[in-house]
């Protein structure tokens, strides 16, 4: 019978040592009065720019120089709460860096961390870039919440142009950065993320789960917070685009106090109703520039199948994400306005339901699912902006979810006035003509409003003015006059 002999055996495993304390901070530009991180240099002063690795954090918190004479350690003093994760991370995987630093009175301020090859150590799933994106991530994000028992905690979201693709780089995303994502969407993120390196399940399933990763974690996940906007600043966008139109005007203006106020967007998009071309596409790019959001089309006529916008199972080997999803992967970004062009105009589906009512949780900011990804989206962040010909078209239910604005035509008046001080030389600028060159008289102004006094909006103006310039240009060019004048005659002999 086999004795163990256990008298010699060392009395446990060593007790990890931690010199650091957390500081919180939310600085999104690290620099050396606002670092990541601080190190110890009683013994010297370190270089600004000094490679090594991270120590293993279950032993010790320090960082190990690459020196001429060899490698000398410094513990790590202070660590911004948002990068304990990835610098502990960073020390398991002993991923060489290059630290950019400043020696200060309290120690050595790290504010730049950079990957570097080294023989045949470690790397990141996609190097330096990688890493990079995850800094990028982190500095971006809010400080986490002080926890009891330590904070370990990643905060918000931000990203650069990279993608998360690969299986190796979501699960290095989920172990340095994870945190970031709404507590939602990280809970789906691991279970997927399990589906997708199990061999258990087809491999159909795990290139699904994979896929959804991709696209979820590619998103940047912000909060519903709403930075102040100046209504001044709002006010000259909307001159800047719109002629008249006053009480469209006011409307955006109060949307933009109420955000003020509250941080928050209104829980009402807004609806946009009118003739068409009247400039109800324009009203809406205005607002998403008023807003600094990205923005996206929904095109509802082209749209005939609620599945378009829902997403396909991925029990389908064809599976694909729908197009509200879609439009979030190619924003980027959670917080955006969505213009739902042509709401009006939404066909009915061939026994499917009608398409224009699955945009009622995407309206109501309680959460979208696709039924692809198989996950709760957040829509805190979206503000919907829709476009209408005719009202009456458009289902009670979601007629509630907007604010109406009527936007009435224009009057001969307001379009000779357009015309002249917008639609014209706007068209000159974008061809390099001087507003001298190429003008108008006033009777032929009168007939050409005239002409098109029964048409709906301004876009027969918006042509006869590319048409007059495009003529002009001609004329300038080959017939080599200083400028032209167009009068009623000559207006008539161009657009007969």
């Amino acid at each position: 019978m086999p004795v163990f002999d256990f008298r010699n055996e060392p009395q446990g495993a060593d007790i990890s040592e931690c010199t650091y304390s957390i500081f919180y901070s939310s600085e999104s530009l690290p620099t050396p009065e606002a670092p990541i991180l601080i190190l110890d240099n009683r013994q010297k002063d370190w270089k600004h720019h000094s490679c090594g690795v991270f120590t293993n954090p279950d032993k010790r918190t320090a960082f190990e120089f690459d020196e001429e004479d060899g490698t000398a350690s410094a513990n790590i003093l202070k660590i911004d709460a948002r990068f304990v994760p990835l610098l502990r991370w960073l020390g398991e995987n002993r991923i060489h860096v290059r630290l950019s630093g400043k020696n200060l009175a309290d120690g050595y301020a790290v504010y730049k961390i950079r990957e570097i090859a080294f023989g045949k150590g470690t790397k990141l799933s996609a190097e330096d870039g990688f890493l990079q994106f995850i800094i990028e991530r982190l500095l971006s994000s809010d400080a986490p919440e002080p926890e009891e028992d330590g904070a370990e905690e990643e905060p918000d979201e931000t990203g650069d142009d990279m993608k998360l693709t690969s299986l190796q780089s979501i699960t290095d995303f989920m172990t340095c950065a994870g945190k970031t994502l709404p507590d939602t969407i990280l809970l789906w993120a691991r279970r997927n993320l399990a589906v997708a390196r199990s061999h258990e399940v087809t491999l159909e399933e795990r290139r699904h789960a994979q896929r959804a990763l991709s696209i979820v974690l590619n998103i940047k996940w912000k909060t519903n917070y709403f930075e102040s906007i100046d209504p001044v600043e709002a006010r000259r966008i909307l001159d800047e685009e719109l002629y008249g139109m006053e009480r469209v005007k006011q409307r955006i203006i109060e949307t933009i106090i109420q955000i003020n106020r509250t941080h928050t967007l209104p829980a009402y998009g807004l609806l946009l109703v009118g003739p068409a071309g009247t400039g109800k596409s324009q009203i809406a790019y205005a607002v998403a520039r008023i807003l600094k959001l990205p923005w996206t089309t929904l095109d509802m006529s082209s749209i005939n199948d609620p599945e378009q916008l829902t997403g396909s199972s991925r029990i389908y080997a064809n599976a694909k994400p729908g197009i509200i999803m879609e439009a979030f992967s190619a924003a980027r970004e959670s917080n955006l306005v969505f213009i739902i062009n042509e709401l009006d105009k939404a066909a009915s589906g061939k026994g499917n339901g009608n398409p224009a009512d699955v945009l009622l949780t995407l309206l109501d900011n309680l959460g979208f699912t696709d039924n692809y990804i198989e996950c709760m989206i957040p829509t805190v962040g979206v503000y919907p902006i829709a476009t209408a010909n005719d009202k009456s078209q458009i289902s009670a239910p979601l007629m509630s979810r907007f604010a109406v604005i009527d936007i009435p035509d224009y009057t001969p008046e307001e379009k000779k006035i357009i015309f002249s001080r917008y639609a014209l030389p706007k068209v000159l600028k974008r061809m390099g003509l001087a507003e001298h060159e190429c003008t108008i008289t006033e009777e032929a102004l009168d007939a050409l409003v005239n002409k098109y006094v029964t048409t709906s909006g301004i876009r027969d103006l918006e042509q006869t003015a590319e048409h007059l310039a495009a003529n002009a240009l001609y004329q300038i060019e080959v017939d080599h006059v200083s400028e032209v004048v167009f009068d009623e005659k000559m207006l008539g002999e161009l657009l007969a």
